[in-house]
């Protein structure tokens, strides 16, 4: 009888050990699961707006974004205006965020205060200014190692060409799409993007 009684308690061990070691196994994959999800995402990125206020991307989630790299002195520049009808026309689907960078000819040569002004002033610019970073170089800020490395974005290398040259990310924070600095942001391709 004990000997019975002997087996049963260890069949009943044995029950229990495999039941924990699988409910361990599920654990770790939903853990690696939940972390491959929020990987290659934008929104593991803070930043800082042009007046030393910080910006989360986690905060746009549901809504897509365009981020530009912008200068004030580029034959380019004028596209604020179009960047501007762009985010009032979309602003509930769509969110631009400018990062100012020196990193071509120089044309983004003022300081924070300066840029803020000029963008407001003269391209009545209301959609999310960040300070002015580096998009290149040995220098180049985090979230342009996130937007030019297929190792941290999931999608593709590419690297920065000039001043305004557009990554699209969608509502769920991926990159989708990177953008030549002469298309046009009212381009149908980016138009398209954006409502469908």
């Amino acid at each position: 009888m004990r000997g019975v009684i002997y087996f049963s308690k260890l069949a009943a061990m044995k029950t229990l050990y495999f039941t924990i070691i699988a409910l361990s196994l599920l654990t770790v994959g939903n853990a690696q699961q939940t972390k491959k999800n929020t990987m290659n995402t934008i929104y593991n990125y803070s930043v800082e707006t042009l007046s030393g206020e910080p910006f989360d991307f986690s905060k746009l989630k549901g809504k897509k974004i365009m981020i530009v790299n912008t200068a004030s002195e580029c034959g380019l520049t004028p596209q604020y205006e179009k960047l501007q009808d762009l985010y009032e026309k979309y602003q509930d689907k769509l969110v631009i965020v400018g990062f100012p960078a020196n990193n071509f000819g120089a044309q983004e040569p003022g300081s924070n205060q300066e840029i803020e002004s000029f963008c407001k002033l003269n391209y009545g610019v209301t959609f999310p200014m960040m300070s002015k970073i580096s998009v290149k170089g040995d220098d180049m800020h985090e979230i342009y190692e996130f937007l030019t490395q297929k190792s941290k974005n999931g999608l593709q290398d590419s690297e920065v060409e000039w001043n305004f040259q557009k990554y699209l990310i969608d509502e769920n924070g991926k990159l989708v799409k990177v953008i030549s600095p002469k298309v046009q942001p009212d381009d149908s391709e980016i138009v398209d993007w954006v409502k469908n």
